[in-house]
Parts: structure tokens; sequence; C-alpha cells
């Protein structure tokens, strides 16, 4: 029983991190995730840019100059930020300095999902674009998203999301980066078989006519909607030259919360969407999601201490290989441990930054299930602490 529990581990583990990678690009060799159509050339549709911001004060002004810079026509975009909740000077910034915005505000504090959805009220537009107040987005960002709108198939598009990181990061924000990069890597390869499962709410775009309201409690809203515009037949696109720029988190306890967060709402998320698994009628999507994302927050997981104990168990046994497996294991999470100490001292050592920022995210969805079954996680806005 040992032996079968350690393998069935380690045959998912490696699946869900490594297995699947390779076999979506085995899959979709010689495709591209974008490819240009000739109707897509002068396609230029009205859309909308909603940006919610509670408190920002500080960075609102970058936004907004960020924003007046992106190259579309004037006329055929609508700027739209939701300051909801905001006691700051944040609304005020945005109604005196950048009039040309249309800038909506309420008192109470209702979550950035409420005052998204009240954003959407406003829209005029066939095409929503969302974006969070702390990002930079690129110039072209409009063009290469709604570029993908001229075929009907797709209803909903997943920018890019780019952590910007100095020559020396803290082991957080540089394990933040190679993840990112990963996911970016995998999103590409999963539109180009078939649809992204999963925008990020830094930057993602849904036609109009196929935006929902969420649940109220929801936690990872931009995964939900993309995920059900997927589930009614559309796909959605992966734009990486449509991208939003970002520091990383500060310092391992933020980023940490963030994870935490993000597990919390991915456990709910496949309580929501368990439609989505099953597979008659959707065999790639249900393929993709299982792969990319089920079990990234459920079995591998719960498997890592499995692979561990029944390691151990085998090993007592004087089986050479599995002491040498085991001795792997063990100094795999000894770097972790001892990357989170050196990432405490502020000292860059490259070589712990995977070993240390996988324990932290696969410790982060048992404290995320934790969180979710006790209720305990809040949909108010709490800004992420970014470094500087």
């Amino acid at each position: 029983m040992a032996e079968f529990l350690f393998w069935f581990g380690v045959v998912v583990v490696v699946y869900t991190y490594l297995g699947y990678p390779v076999l979506i690009t085995v899959l979709t060799l010689g495709k591209k995730g974008y490819q240009a159509r000739a109707e897509a050339e002068g396609f230029e549709p009205s859309v909308s840019l909603i940006i919610s911001a509670w408190n920002e004060a500080d960075w609102i002004r970058q936004k907004a100059r960020n924003t007046q810079e992106i190259d579309y026509p004037a006329d055929k975009i609508q700027v739209i930020f939701m300051t909801d909740g905001s006691d700051d000077d944040t609304p005020d910034i945005l109604k005196n300095e950048f009039p040309q915005f249309e800038t909506y505000h309420k008192p109470g504090r209702s979550g950035k999902i409420a005052a998204m959805e009240r954003g959407v009220t406003f829209a005029k537009t066939p095409i929503l674009i969302f974006s969070d107040a702390n990002t930079i987005l690129n110039t072209e960002v409009v063009r290469n998203i709604v570029k993908h709108y001229a075929d009907a198939n797709i209803g909903g598009v997943a920018g890019e999301k780019r952590i910007i990181m100095e020559q020396e990061e803290a082991a957080s924000g540089a394990g933040e980066g190679i993840y990112w990069k990963y996911e970016s890597y995998l999103k590409d390869r999963d539109y180009a078989f078939h649809s992204v499962v999963g925008a990020a709410g830094e930057l993602f775009s849904v036609r109009r006519d196929l935006f929902e309201n969420v649940e109220p409690d929801t936690l990872l809203d931009d995964f939900i909607i993309s995920l059900r515009v997927a589930g009614k037949g559309f796909r959605v696109a992966y734009a990486p030259d449509a991208y939003a720029s970002e520091r990383p988190s500060a310092d391992t306890e933020a980023e940490m919360t963030r994870k935490v967060r993000i597990s919390a709402g991915g456990i709910q998320s496949i309580v929501r969407l368990r439609y989505l698994l099953n597979p008659f009628g959707r065999f790639k999507l249900w393929f993709q999601y299982i792969s990319h994302r089920v079990l990234r927050w459920t079995l591998a997981p719960l498997m890592l201490p499995v692979i561990l104990l029944a390691n151990i168990g085998l090993a007592v046994e004087g089986d050479i290989f599995y002491v040498a497996l085991l001795a792997l294991q063990l100094a795999f999470y000894a770097a972790s441990i001892l990357g989170y100490l050196l990432e405490k001292k502020k000292i860059k050592l490259k070589v712990l930054f995977v070993p240390f920022y996988f324990s932290m995210m696969n410790v982060s969805v048992y404290l995320g299930f934790l969180r979710y079954i006790r209720g305990q996680q809040s949909v108010n806005w709490a800004r992420a602490k970014r470094a500087t």
C-alpha cells in the first residue's frame, strides 16, 4: 500500500507541474496561440475600460497618465474609474485632474467585485476590459485585445501579467516572477489547444453580452467570469502582447497572504464551477481545467505529505532506492526552509527560489482551504503590499 500511495502521489504531482506542460506542448506543436485574421485588419470596435480603485491617491495619477497614453481612437474608448469606498483623495484627483475620464464614487466599502459590476452598468460598448489601478498597461493594450474579437467564437481575452523586478529581489519576488512566466507559457499553449482556463484580474476582457455578475462573496471574480464564458462554448483568447505590469509582493508575508486568498478562491471556484467537472460536451475544456487548475488546488498539494510519509515507510525497510529518494525529498524541503530563512534576512540565492516558492504555494493551498471552510475571507479590498 505504501508503494502504491508513493507512486500514485508522484504521478499526480509530476503530471500537475511538469507532465501537463509537456503534454500540452506536444499537443500544440506547430500551433500559434494567436493566428492573425484578415478581418482583424482595421478592426476597431468601441470598448469600455473599467478600472476599480480603492484609496489609490499615491498611485492614481500614474495610472491615469498611463491610461491617457493608450493608443486607440479617443471616440472609441470609454474609460470608467470606480472609486467606491475610497476615503482619501482618489475620487477628487480623478475628477479634478482627469475630467476626460468617467469617475463614479459612492461611500461605503462593498468590495472590488461590487465596484466592478457597478462599473459595468455605466458601460456603453460591446467589449469590456478590466484592469487594476496599481498596474501599468502597454500603449497597444486595447488594439492587441480587440483584434481577437474579430473571431466570433472568442468570448473573452486574457492579458498577460508581468512582474517588474529589479536586479536584486527577495526570494518571494523572484519566485513570483518565475511563476508568472511559467503561467504565461501555459496560457499560450492552452489557447493554442483550445481556450485559456482562467484570466488574471490585472487585465482581462469579455464581451458585454456574455458578462455575468458573480455571487457577492466571490473571491476570484476574474477566474469565474472567464471560465463561465468558456463554459458557454466560447473560447477565451490569450494576448501576451497586451500586458499589465506591477511590482512583486513586498515580502514573504505579503505574497503568502495573496496566495492563501487565491487558494481559498480556487476551492470556492471549483465548487461553483462543478458543472465543468463533467467532460461530456466540453471535453477539451474539461481536460484543460482538470489538468491546469483543479489538480493544482486539490490532489497535488494533498499528495505531497502522502509521498513523504510513504517514502519514509519504504526507506525504513532498507531499500536503497527509496532511501535515496527520501534523501532528495528532504534536501528539497531543506532548501525551501533555507530559502525562507535567507529571504527573511534579505539574502539572495537564486538556486533556492524555486523550492521556496513551490513549497509556499502548496502550503497556501492548505491554509486557503481552512480559510474557505471557516468562511473567514472577506471580499473587501485589502491592498497587497508591493515592493517599492
